[in-house]
Protein backbone atom coordinates (compact mmCIF):
# COMPACT_ATOMS: atom_id res chain seq x y z
CA UNK A 1 0.00 0.00 0.00
CA UNK A 2 2.41 2.58 0.72
CA UNK A 3 5.47 0.98 -1.01
CA UNK A 4 6.97 3.58 -3.67
CA UNK A 5 5.21 5.88 -2.00
CA UNK A 6 5.60 9.64 -0.18
CA UNK A 7 4.05 9.97 3.14
CA UNK A 8 3.80 12.94 5.21
CA UNK A 9 2.55 13.05 8.70
CA UNK A 10 2.04 16.23 10.09
CA UNK A 11 2.67 16.86 13.92
CA UNK A 12 4.82 13.60 13.11
CA UNK A 13 7.34 13.52 16.55
CA UNK A 14 4.10 13.24 18.89
CA UNK A 15 3.11 9.44 20.06
CA UNK A 16 1.46 8.65 17.36
CA UNK A 17 3.98 10.05 14.70
CA UNK A 18 6.71 8.00 16.41
CA UNK A 19 4.74 4.23 15.96
CA UNK A 20 3.42 5.33 12.76
CA UNK A 21 7.17 5.91 11.67
CA UNK A 22 8.26 2.91 12.65
CA UNK A 23 5.22 0.65 11.84
CA UNK A 24 5.79 1.83 7.90
CA UNK A 25 9.82 1.00 8.08
CA UNK A 26 8.53 -2.49 9.42
CA UNK A 27 5.95 -3.03 6.86
CA UNK A 28 6.46 -1.28 3.88
CA UNK A 29 10.90 -1.86 3.02
CA UNK A 30 10.12 0.25 -0.20
CA UNK A 31 8.41 3.08 1.16
CA UNK A 32 10.14 6.18 -1.21
CA UNK A 33 9.85 9.04 1.55
CA UNK A 34 8.71 9.60 4.97
CA UNK A 35 8.02 13.50 5.80
CA UNK A 36 7.92 14.33 9.41
CA UNK A 37 6.22 17.50 9.86
CA UNK A 38 6.49 19.48 13.25
CA UNK A 39 7.49 22.41 14.86
CA UNK A 40 9.53 21.00 17.57
CA UNK A 41 13.17 20.75 16.33
CA UNK A 42 14.36 18.96 19.61
CA UNK A 43 12.33 16.27 19.13
CA UNK A 44 12.95 15.65 15.55
CA UNK A 45 16.60 15.79 16.85
CA UNK A 46 15.46 12.53 19.25
CA UNK A 47 13.75 10.83 16.13
CA UNK A 48 16.93 11.75 14.06
CA UNK A 49 19.57 9.91 15.89
CA UNK A 50 17.05 6.58 16.51
CA UNK A 51 16.97 6.45 12.69
CA UNK A 52 20.10 8.08 11.00
CA UNK A 53 20.08 9.70 7.76
CA UNK A 54 23.13 6.40 6.67
CA UNK A 55 20.91 3.64 7.58
CA UNK A 56 17.23 5.47 6.49
CA UNK A 57 17.63 7.29 3.87
CA UNK A 58 14.14 7.47 3.48
CA UNK A 59 13.05 10.10 6.64
CA UNK A 60 12.97 13.66 5.72
CA UNK A 61 12.45 16.51 8.29
CA UNK A 62 10.82 19.70 7.88
CA UNK A 63 10.06 22.55 9.96
CA UNK A 64 6.86 24.16 9.88
CA UNK A 65 3.63 24.78 11.71
CA UNK A 66 -0.08 23.89 10.12
CA UNK A 67 -1.02 27.00 10.50
CA UNK A 68 1.38 28.04 7.60
CA UNK A 69 -0.43 27.00 4.49
CA UNK A 70 2.68 28.49 2.01
CA UNK A 71 4.86 26.09 4.26
CA UNK A 72 2.50 23.21 4.26
CA UNK A 73 2.34 23.47 0.40
CA UNK A 74 5.95 23.25 0.02
CA UNK A 75 6.30 19.75 2.23
CA UNK A 76 3.65 18.50 -0.28
CA UNK A 77 5.00 18.38 -3.21
CA UNK A 78 5.20 15.33 -4.62
CA UNK A 79 3.36 13.37 -0.99
CA UNK A 80 1.30 10.81 -1.65
CA UNK A 81 -0.30 10.38 1.53
CA UNK A 82 -0.96 12.37 4.20
CA UNK A 83 -2.06 11.49 7.91
CA UNK A 84 -2.48 14.78 9.70
CA UNK A 85 -1.86 14.41 13.31
CA UNK A 86 -0.90 18.08 14.72
CA UNK A 87 -3.23 19.33 16.67
CA UNK A 88 -3.65 21.00 20.40
CA UNK A 89 -5.16 18.73 22.15
CA UNK A 90 -4.66 19.06 25.58
CA UNK A 91 -8.26 20.33 26.89
CA UNK A 92 -7.16 22.86 29.37
CA UNK A 93 -4.33 24.37 27.20
CA UNK A 94 -7.69 24.64 24.37
CA UNK A 95 -10.07 26.37 27.51
CA UNK A 96 -7.20 28.95 28.40
CA UNK A 97 -6.12 29.74 24.81
CA UNK A 98 -8.70 28.91 22.50
CA UNK A 99 -7.86 31.59 19.38
CA UNK A 100 -4.09 29.65 19.50
CA UNK A 101 -6.36 26.36 19.59
CA UNK A 102 -9.08 27.06 16.81
CA UNK A 103 -5.65 28.40 14.34
CA UNK A 104 -4.01 24.72 14.90
CA UNK A 105 -7.33 22.51 14.56
CA UNK A 106 -9.13 24.25 12.55
CA UNK A 107 -7.37 26.40 10.28
CA UNK A 108 -4.14 24.20 10.05
CA UNK A 109 -6.62 21.70 9.09
CA UNK A 110 -7.56 24.00 6.18
CA UNK A 111 -3.96 24.40 5.29
CA UNK A 112 -3.60 20.72 5.00
CA UNK A 113 -6.77 20.71 2.42
CA UNK A 114 -5.94 23.31 0.62
CA UNK A 115 -2.04 21.82 0.24
CA UNK A 116 -3.05 18.88 -0.60
CA UNK A 117 -5.69 19.72 -3.78
CA UNK A 118 -2.59 22.09 -4.58
CA UNK A 119 0.04 18.99 -4.56
CA UNK A 120 -1.83 15.99 -6.20
CA UNK A 121 -2.18 14.14 -3.45
CA UNK A 122 -3.77 10.89 -3.25
CA UNK A 123 -4.94 10.17 0.40
CA UNK A 124 -5.28 12.27 3.50
CA UNK A 125 -6.46 10.56 6.87
CA UNK A 126 -7.06 13.00 9.54
CA UNK A 127 -6.78 12.07 13.41
CA UNK A 128 -9.94 12.88 15.35
CA UNK A 129 -10.58 12.04 19.08
CA UNK A 130 -14.00 11.35 21.18
CA UNK A 131 -14.42 14.41 21.99
CA UNK A 132 -15.14 15.73 18.95
CA UNK A 133 -18.62 13.67 19.45
CA UNK A 134 -20.99 15.59 21.08
CA UNK A 135 -18.32 18.70 22.59
CA UNK A 136 -18.36 20.25 25.55
CA UNK A 137 -15.35 21.80 25.43
CA UNK A 138 -13.15 24.25 22.82
CA UNK A 139 -10.93 21.15 22.10
CA UNK A 140 -13.70 18.87 21.06
CA UNK A 141 -15.48 21.76 18.97
CA UNK A 142 -12.36 22.60 16.95
CA UNK A 143 -11.95 18.96 16.00
CA UNK A 144 -15.25 18.10 15.33
CA UNK A 145 -14.78 21.53 13.10
CA UNK A 146 -11.48 19.96 11.53
CA UNK A 147 -13.73 16.35 10.86
CA UNK A 148 -16.68 18.76 8.94
CA UNK A 149 -13.67 20.20 6.85
CA UNK A 150 -11.95 16.97 5.80
CA UNK A 151 -15.60 15.05 4.81
CA UNK A 152 -16.82 17.84 2.58
CA UNK A 153 -13.08 18.05 1.33
CA UNK A 154 -14.33 15.40 -0.98
CA UNK A 155 -17.15 18.18 -1.94
CA UNK A 156 -14.69 20.54 -3.69
CA UNK A 157 -12.17 18.02 -5.34
CA UNK A 158 -13.26 18.10 -8.32
CA UNK A 159 -11.94 15.79 -10.87
CA UNK A 160 -8.85 15.46 -8.99
CA UNK A 161 -7.93 11.95 -7.89
CA UNK A 162 -7.71 12.20 -3.91
CA UNK A 163 -9.45 11.03 -1.11
CA UNK A 164 -10.26 12.74 2.79
CA UNK A 165 -11.57 10.72 5.36
CA UNK A 166 -10.83 10.57 9.14
CA UNK A 167 -10.47 8.52 12.38
CA UNK A 168 -12.17 8.93 15.67
CA UNK A 169 -10.75 6.93 18.37
CA UNK A 170 -10.35 7.38 22.74
CA UNK A 171 -7.69 7.43 25.46
CA UNK A 172 -4.43 5.96 24.21
CA UNK A 173 -3.08 3.89 26.41
CA UNK A 174 0.50 5.13 28.05
CA UNK A 175 0.37 8.50 25.65
CA UNK A 176 1.47 12.24 26.83
CA UNK A 177 -0.85 13.24 29.54
CA UNK A 178 -2.68 9.89 29.52
CA UNK A 179 -4.27 8.76 33.03
CA UNK A 180 -1.54 5.25 33.40
CA UNK A 181 1.70 7.33 33.55
CA UNK A 182 -0.13 10.09 35.33
CA UNK A 183 -1.13 7.04 38.01
CA UNK A 184 2.63 5.41 37.41
CA UNK A 185 4.14 8.94 38.68
CA UNK A 186 1.45 9.64 41.94
CA UNK A 187 2.17 6.07 43.18
CA UNK A 188 5.56 7.21 45.04
CA UNK A 189 3.00 9.48 46.78
CA UNK A 190 1.19 7.20 47.87
CA UNK A 191 -2.17 9.26 46.92
CA UNK A 192 -3.96 8.84 43.44
CA UNK A 193 -6.31 11.68 42.30
CA UNK A 194 -9.53 10.20 41.12
CA UNK A 195 -11.78 13.34 39.63
CA UNK A 196 -14.90 10.81 39.79
CA UNK A 197 -15.11 7.58 40.77
CA UNK A 198 -18.04 6.42 38.15
CA UNK A 199 -15.35 7.78 35.26
CA UNK A 200 -14.78 5.18 32.58
CA UNK A 201 -12.96 5.57 29.17
CA UNK A 202 -12.06 3.74 26.30
CA UNK A 203 -9.13 1.78 26.27
CA UNK A 204 -7.22 1.50 22.84
CA UNK A 205 -3.34 0.66 22.09
CA UNK A 206 -0.63 3.52 20.01
CA UNK A 207 -0.55 0.48 17.58
CA UNK A 208 -4.35 -0.23 17.41
CA UNK A 209 -4.83 3.73 16.46
CA UNK A 210 -1.86 2.94 13.63
CA UNK A 211 -3.64 0.18 12.44
CA UNK A 212 -7.43 1.97 12.28
CA UNK A 213 -5.27 4.76 10.07
CA UNK A 214 -3.99 1.77 7.83
CA UNK A 215 -7.03 -0.14 7.58
CA UNK A 216 -8.58 3.56 6.45
CA UNK A 217 -6.09 4.17 3.99
CA UNK A 218 -6.66 1.36 2.34
CA UNK A 219 -10.11 1.05 2.41
CA UNK A 220 -11.41 4.57 2.41
CA UNK A 221 -13.85 5.94 -0.10
CA UNK A 222 -13.65 9.00 0.80
CA UNK A 223 -15.81 11.30 3.88
CA UNK A 224 -15.46 8.48 6.54
CA UNK A 225 -15.12 8.80 9.90
CA UNK A 226 -13.66 5.53 11.44
CA UNK A 227 -14.37 4.45 14.99
CA UNK A 228 -12.69 1.16 16.63
CA UNK A 229 -14.86 -1.54 18.62
CA UNK A 230 -12.35 -1.24 21.76
CA UNK A 231 -12.91 -2.09 25.24
CA UNK A 232 -13.75 0.64 28.12
CA UNK A 233 -12.31 0.60 31.57
CA UNK A 234 -13.40 2.09 34.68
CA UNK A 235 -11.12 4.38 36.48
CA UNK A 236 -11.56 2.83 40.07
CA UNK A 237 -10.25 -0.51 37.84
CA UNK A 238 -6.70 1.91 36.39
CA UNK A 239 -6.08 2.82 40.00
CA UNK A 240 -6.67 -0.67 41.40
CA UNK A 241 -4.51 -2.39 38.41
CA UNK A 242 -1.32 0.28 39.15
CA UNK A 243 -1.11 1.02 42.49
CA UNK A 244 -3.71 -1.53 44.84
CA UNK A 245 -1.88 0.10 48.13
CA UNK A 246 -2.48 3.20 47.12
CA UNK A 247 -5.36 5.85 48.70
CA UNK A 248 -7.82 7.46 46.16
CA UNK A 249 -8.78 11.23 46.58
CA UNK A 250 -11.60 12.42 44.85
CA UNK A 251 -10.74 15.89 43.61
CA UNK A 252 -13.39 16.00 40.98
CA UNK A 253 -13.70 16.49 37.45
CA UNK A 254 -12.03 19.32 35.43
CA UNK A 255 -13.49 21.96 33.52
CA UNK A 256 -14.94 20.63 29.80
CA UNK A 257 -13.99 16.90 30.80
CA UNK A 258 -16.69 14.13 30.34
CA UNK A 259 -17.73 11.62 32.70
CA UNK A 260 -17.90 8.65 30.03
CA UNK A 261 -16.18 8.77 26.29
CA UNK A 262 -19.22 9.08 23.32
CA UNK A 263 -18.07 8.40 19.65
CA UNK A 264 -21.00 7.72 18.26
CA UNK A 265 -24.61 9.46 19.39
CA UNK A 266 -27.67 8.31 18.70
CA UNK A 267 -28.38 11.00 16.04
CA UNK A 268 -24.80 10.03 14.85
CA UNK A 269 -26.03 6.65 14.37
CA UNK A 270 -28.66 7.36 11.80
CA UNK A 271 -25.40 7.62 9.32
CA UNK A 272 -23.50 5.09 10.74
CA UNK A 273 -22.89 1.49 9.55
CA UNK A 274 -21.24 -1.68 10.79
CA UNK A 275 -17.77 -2.85 9.10
CA UNK A 276 -17.19 -5.35 11.83
CA UNK A 277 -14.27 -4.39 13.52
CA UNK A 278 -15.27 -0.81 13.09
CA UNK A 279 -18.02 2.02 12.53
CA UNK A 280 -18.09 3.98 9.90
CA UNK A 281 -20.27 7.47 10.50
CA UNK A 282 -20.35 8.90 6.71
CA UNK A 283 -20.81 12.31 5.89
CA UNK A 284 -24.23 13.74 5.94
CA UNK A 285 -23.76 15.75 2.31
CA UNK A 286 -21.53 13.89 -0.33
CA UNK A 287 -21.94 14.47 -4.04
CA UNK A 288 -19.71 11.52 -5.23
CA UNK A 289 -21.25 8.52 -3.29
CA UNK A 290 -24.59 7.32 -1.84
CA UNK A 291 -25.24 5.58 1.47
CA UNK A 292 -25.91 1.80 -0.17
CA UNK A 293 -22.28 2.94 -2.46
CA UNK A 294 -20.65 2.97 0.92
CA UNK A 295 -22.78 -0.31 2.36
CA UNK A 296 -21.43 -2.24 -0.58
CA UNK A 297 -17.85 -0.70 -0.95
CA UNK A 298 -17.03 -2.02 2.80
CA UNK A 299 -19.10 -4.93 2.87
CA UNK A 300 -21.08 -3.49 5.98
CA UNK A 301 -24.48 -3.01 7.62
CA UNK A 302 -26.47 -0.01 9.20
CA UNK A 303 -26.49 -0.24 12.78
CA UNK A 304 -30.07 -0.72 14.53
CA UNK A 305 -32.04 2.61 15.01
CA UNK A 306 -31.09 4.25 18.17
CA UNK A 307 -27.87 2.66 18.64
CA UNK A 308 -24.98 4.53 20.40
CA UNK A 309 -21.82 4.52 21.46
CA UNK A 310 -19.83 5.50 24.91
CA UNK A 311 -17.88 4.09 27.09
CA UNK A 312 -20.30 3.96 30.34
CA UNK A 313 -22.81 1.15 27.71
CA UNK A 314 -20.28 -0.37 26.27
CA UNK A 315 -20.37 -4.41 26.49
CA UNK A 316 -16.73 -5.03 26.41
CA UNK A 317 -14.82 -4.31 29.89
CA UNK A 318 -11.55 -4.19 30.87
CA UNK A 319 -10.40 -6.20 33.82
CA UNK A 320 -8.12 -5.27 36.36
CA UNK A 321 -5.75 -8.64 35.93
CA UNK A 322 -5.90 -7.81 32.30
CA UNK A 323 -4.83 -3.99 32.87
CA UNK A 324 -2.07 -5.10 34.69
CA UNK A 325 -0.56 -7.16 31.20
CA UNK A 326 -1.56 -4.37 28.87
CA UNK A 327 0.57 -1.91 31.11
CA UNK A 328 3.36 -4.04 31.00
CA UNK A 329 2.85 -4.77 27.29
CA UNK A 330 2.42 -0.66 26.20
CA UNK A 331 3.72 0.84 29.00
CA UNK A 332 6.44 -0.10 31.36
CA UNK A 333 7.86 -4.23 30.85
CA UNK A 334 9.32 -3.52 34.24
CA UNK A 335 5.94 -2.78 35.58
CA UNK A 336 4.89 -4.76 38.76
CA UNK A 337 1.71 -3.72 40.85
Amino acid sequence: MLNNKTVLITGGTGSFGKQFIKTILERYPNVKKIIIYSRDELKQSVIKQKYPAYDFPQLRFFIGDVRDKERMTQACEGVDVIIHAAAIKQVDTAEYNPTECIRTNIDGAENVIHAALACGVKDVVALSTDKACAPINLYGATKLASDKLFAAANNIRGSKDIRFSVVRYGNVMGSRGSVIPFFLEKRKDGVLPITHKEMTRFNISLQDGVNLVMFALDNHLGGEIFIPKIPSYKILDIAQAVAPECETRDVGIRPGEKLHEEMITDTDSLNTIDLGPYYAILPSVSFTYTETDYIAHHKAEKVPFGFKYNSGTNTEWETVEGLRQLIVDHVDPEFKA
